[in-house]
């Protein structure tokens, strides 16, 4: 038993230790997002990160794949993918790709959050105290009619800033669609956005969690759903969002 005890401690000692490199370099990254003077080059800083997630994942994790796609700047469903592409483009490509690179990092630091917070759960009793979904979700829902179109999706997704919306049906919401899903028809598949409805690609049903919740259940659903976005729920109705960046937000202590 002792033995066991002490594999515990030290595997959720590695993990920590994973969690903190990666913060470390989402904190490096921010400086060369923001135009500073970064220590290292970007080409050294992108060396160490993929050194990092390999050893958190291993080489052959979607998280050292999405990563080499950020840097360059085709990660499928971690940007905003714009109704049509306006004129200069070219000279923001770059900060889109460290936008890329800062959302797959903070993909990584929540994946292995849940991670730490599932082995904590197995190896102490189950406690009901913690933040709640409810704490950290977005209340601002926005969302789509059935009828919508891949453009409008598009649109909405840039101009309010989101990375997902709820379709709505005549007895309600009956799905979602991300920027995933949006970038997979358009790309991927070849189709017209102008004249193909979002429920061609949305998700069904819609993923949903109660607000009571505590938000480590909310990362243990996005993980095993493979998703960056969950509906919240009151009594069944929803009330709002929640997404990684919400979840990135508690883990970071800002409130």
């Amino acid at each position: 038993m002792a033995i066991v005890t002490q594999k515990t401690k030290e595997t959720q000692a590695t993990i920590d230790q994973h969690i903190e490199s990666l913060r470390q370099q989402l904190g490096k990254l921010k400086n060369h997002i923001m135009g500073n003077r970064p220590a290292s080059s970007i080409e050294e800083f992108d060396m160490a990160t993929e050194d990092l997630i390999t050893k958190a994942f291993g080489n052959t994790s979607m998280m050292v794949e999405a990563y080499a796609y950020a840097q360059l700047g085709e990660a499928g469903g971690l940007v905003n993918l714009t109704s049509e592409a306006p004129e200069g483009i070219t000279q923001d490509t770059e900060r889109e790709s460290l936008l890329q690179r800062q959302r797959v990092l903070e993909s990584c630091v929540a994946d292995l959050e849940a991670r730490r917070a599932e082995m904590n759960r197995s190896t102490r009793p189950k406690k009901s105290t913690g933040p709640r979904v409810a704490d950290y979700m977005s209340k601002h829902v926005k969302s789509l009619d059935v009828n919508a179109t891949l453009k409008d999706a598009a649109i909405l997704f840039q101009q309010a800033k989101i990375g997902s919306a709820l379709i709505e049906g005549a007895d309600g919401y009956v799905g979602s669609i991300t920027e995933t899903e949006l970038t997979h028809e358009v790309v991927a598949t070849g189709v017209d956005p102008l004249t193909t409805c979002v429920k061609t690609c949305m998700r069904e049903p819609l993923l949903t969690i109660e607000s009571s919740e505590p938000i480590v259940d909310a990362v243990k659903l996005m993980k095993e759903k493979a998703t960056r976005h969950v509906a919240v729920t009151e009594n069944g109705t929803i009330i709002g969002v929640i997404s990684v960046s919400d979840v990135i937000r508690y883990y970071s202590g800002i409130a």
